[in-house]
């Protein structure tokens, strides 16, 4: 059995769904290109961003961890192509590659570690720490290092950061805008450049 032979490949919209909270965990997703939020409804009806998926990386993965029902919901943020995978066929390929089965659980530990370093954030640093932290592990993972800059196209929206920073939106702008003043980044709404990057961890450290 090869892989694209269980999978499914869907070009999708911008602001489309992909699966909705409290429906079956039925698949796992692959995102190709495009983007993609990770988002869930809280009590009072607000919404919450919890990720935001880049080409490259899987979502959806309760589904292969847990046979339970979804806690969040998925929506393109941008025209974005999409592989789907069902739980039962990716269990039965993933027994017969091992190979596949330790590259899976090297990804669910960095997501775990991802988690972990966000809560840590939320307990230890203040709110103009935790968008520069956030900045930083964006840029390592989505960027692309030229000489001593990092380059990070698309950028995020501050609406985007700040929810996933637990800081308005202000907040985020006066942070940005502070750390260009200083040299340290530039940006604008499609790009992040880190001038600096050992500046900007001695102001989280």
């Amino acid at each position: 059995m090869e892989l694209n032979k269980i999978s499914s490949m869907s070009e999708v919209n911008k602001q489309q769904p992909i699966y909705f909270a409290n429906e079956p965990s039925k698949s796992i997703f692959f995102l190709k290109t495009g983007r993609v939020k990770i988002a869930k409804y809280l009590a009072d009806g607000s919404e919450k961003t919890l990720s935001i998926i880049n080409p490259g990386e899987i979502f959806g993965e309760m589904a292969y961890l847990d046979e339970g029902q979804r806690t969040d919901y998925a929506m393109t943020i941008e025209p974005s192509m999409i592989c789907a995978i069902n739980k039962e066929d990716l269990a039965t390929f993933v027994a017969n590659n091992p190979t596949l089965n330790i590259k899976l659980t090297k990804i669910f530990g960095l997501k775990l570690r991802n988690f972990t370093e966000r809560v840590e954030d939320l307990i230890f640093k203040d709110a103009d720490q935790r968008v520069i932290s956030f900045l930083m592990r964006y840029a390592e993972k989505n960027g692309k290092k030229i000489g001593d800059q990092i380059f990070v196209k698309p950028f995020l929206k501050h609406q985007y950061i700040g929810e996933l920073t637990a800081c308005s939106r202000q907040t985020v702008n006066y942070v940005l805008t502070n750390l260009r003043e200083k040299g340290i980044i530039d940006f604008d709404r499609k790009r992040l450049t880190i001038n600096k990057i050992e500046e900007l961890r001695k102001l989280v450290s």
